[in-house]
């Protein structure tokens, strides 16, 4: 691994968490099939990208996606390892039309490959930028060539060769690639944590693309366990070691190493484990891991009857130092300060993980998760009655979209509400909405659910912490949705899908009637005759407009007289606008 820190690329952001794959826990080898699988992209995958920007034809549309908000790694697995290097992009492939249809999967092709931002960072391969294949046989069970990820796919290389996604999903109806062993250093030695994938999808021996997509894949390996954990710091300091019999802390000159070591040295006396003599360890090896577990196994082997990982690390650090409930007189290891206590591990001061639009309103990590104890799992869920599970019992968007202006959770006319779970409840057990419009699958998280004609959330909204629109400084996020429809935001315009003529109605997302369409403008009178809750649902009970109805851009819209109305971006769309509010009269 090349030591020396990177250089930081300005304006970028980023958000931790991953997804990774099932091995057998009891011993260093992983299963036979994930070894195959990992040597198996052959040539036939492997393909000279089609230049050119990326543009959307009239016949296909391509939604990619991460299926993250941020994909974390860790910076050296010389010493132990959380995460390894495992990024995964989803892609959708519609074929517009008045009703737009999937295309069977058999007769495209789908393909990723490095693509340059606004800025001029590119990310065409991770040799030289992570010792991770140095050790992945011993941590993972399985011997890598560089630049190769743990379930096949491939980083594009120095050639920006175009690969192909490498699995379908048949009910999810997406294509999948999964393992991407991305880093967070551009090809120039630059930190990106928003890298650009470009995705092209080609017919069967055609030459260009049906369509291409440009898709953040986010990834970091900003922690900062060394605040806490160097040598001589509170983690590591003289009074640990009379307190545990500790001979002596590290001595690595390399910060990424000293605290990794510092770490298994105070693991080794608290709990009378071998680990420093062990090195290189996997913690999920002893600690179950949801992130590491893509077959949903449940814990395995040394795992069973120990703590799930994510549990261990929340409660232990939001406890105090005797291992106590902390009170106001014995604080916290790790105090409660909003985001910036997440980013103490969950990338970073410099990443930034929160980037979306909720981090634009000033909602931040506590807001939707809890504090570390509810995290911990120290508190019981009220619904389950038993301590959350890690990347299963989330937030739900419906915990603070919690319906119209008509019904929901907050009784108020623009009802969004700032905390998802009530105040007075430690477990942070998140909300169950009243009504429906805006919840997820059942029993499903919002990045596998889907909506309209099938379409994944994520394919509108963007990814979970990196909701469109993203802020001003995540650029790369927001070039997706600019793309589709030609502006920032969730996708809202019923023309990137459908063709005209569209027969007007209520079928939209979260029951959305047609969006920048004449047919609806001259028509929705009967719609409001036949039920009028629909329509004061997001306009408001009298009408006089909501954010539910704010336009997205700048609109133009005509009367039966055919007067022109202009309608600024922000604006709630209120009937007076155009004739008189008929609930009014």
């Amino acid at each position: 691994m090349k030591k020396g820190k990177p250089k930081t690329r300005r304006g970028t952001a980023a958000l931790s968490a991953l997804l990774c794959f099932c091995f057998a826990m009891g011993g260093a080898a992983g299963p036979p099939d994930m070894a195959v699988a990992a040597q198996a992209v052959s040539a036939e995958n492997l393909a000279i990208p089609i230049p050119g920007s990326p543009a959307i034809p009239d016949d296909y549309v391509v939604f990619a996606f991460n299926d993250l908000g941020m994909h974390c790694y860790d910076a050296d697995y010389s010493v132990y390892s959380i995460l390894p290097p495992f990024n995964v992009l989803h892609a959708q492939v519609i074929r517009r039309g008045v009703k737009p249809q999937f295309v069977p999967y058999r007769n495209l092709t789908v393909r990723y490959s490095a693509q340059r931002d606004a800025g001029l960072s590119i990310n065409t391969t991770s040799i030289g930028k992570s010792n991770f294949w140095d050790y992945s046989l011993k941590l993972y069970g399985v011997s890598l060539l560089p630049d190769m990820g743990l379930l096949g796919q491939a980083m594009p290389g120095s050639a920006d060769r175009s690969i192909a996604f490498l699995s379908y999903d048949t009910t999810k109806k997406w294509y999948s690639a999964t393992g991407i062993p991305l880093t967070d250093v551009d090809d120039a030695g630059v930190k990106n944590h928003t890298p650009l994938m470009r995705v092209d999808i080609t017919a069967p021996g055609a030459a260009q693309p049906l369509a291409s997509i440009s898709a953040v894949a986010p990834v970091s390996s900003e922690m900062h366990c060394f605040d806490c954990h160097q040598t001589g710091s509170d983690g590591a300091s003289d009074a640990l070691m009379a307190t545990y019999g500790i001979a002596a802390w590290s001595t690595s000159p390399d910060m990424q190493i000293q605290f990794r070591e510092n770490i298994l040295t105070l693991h080794d006396a608290i709990n009378k484990t071998n680990l420093m003599a062990s090195r290189p360890v996997l913690c999920a090896s002893c600690h179950y891991s949801y992130a590491l577990d893509l077959s949903r196994s449940g814990p395995q082997g040394q795992q069973i009857g120990k703590s799930v990982l994510s549990l261990a690390v929340h409660r232990h650090h939001g406890k105090t130092t005797a291992h106590t409930l902390p009170d106001p007189l014995n604080p916290p290891i790790v105090p409660e300060e909003g985001s910036s206590t997440c980013y103490n591990c969950h990338p970073g001061k410099e990443t930034k993980c929160l980037r979306g639009v909720m981090s634009v309103a000033g909602i931040n990590c506590q807001n939707c998760h809890g504090g570390m104890l509810a995290v911990g799992g120290v508190y019981p869920l009220k619904t389950t009655h038993k301590p959350r599970r890690p990347w299963v019992d989330l937030p739900k968007c419906q915990s603070c979209h919690t319906g119209d202006a008509l019904r929901n959770n907050g009784g108020q006319i623009q009802p969004i509400l700032r905390i998802a779970y009530d105040l007075a409840d430690p477990s942070a057990t998140p909300r169950k909405a009243v009504n429906a419009r805006f919840i997820e699958n059942l029993n499903t998280r919002f990045r596998d659910s889907k909506t309209h004609y099938g379409i994944a959330c994520e394919a509108c909204h963007g990814s979970p912490h990196a909701e469109w629109p993203a802020a001003a400084s995540a650029v790369n996020d927001n070039t997706a949705p600019i793309q589709l429809q030609g502006y920032e935001g969730p996708v809202r315009e019923c023309s990137v899908c459908h063709t005209a003529p569209m027969q007007p109605g209520l079928g939209g997302p979260h029951n959305l009637h047609n969006v920048n369409d004449p047919n609806w403008t001259q028509q929705h009178k009967t719609f409001y005759a036949e039920n009028d809750s629909e329509c004061r649902a997001c306009h408001g009970g009298s009408l006089e407009g909501t954010r539910l109805s704010k336009t997205a851009i700048d609109r133009v819209s005509y009367t039966i007289l055919s007067n022109r109305i202009e309608i600024p971006t922000g604006t709630p769309v209120q009937c007076g606008m155009c004739h008189k509010n008929p609930r009014a009269r």
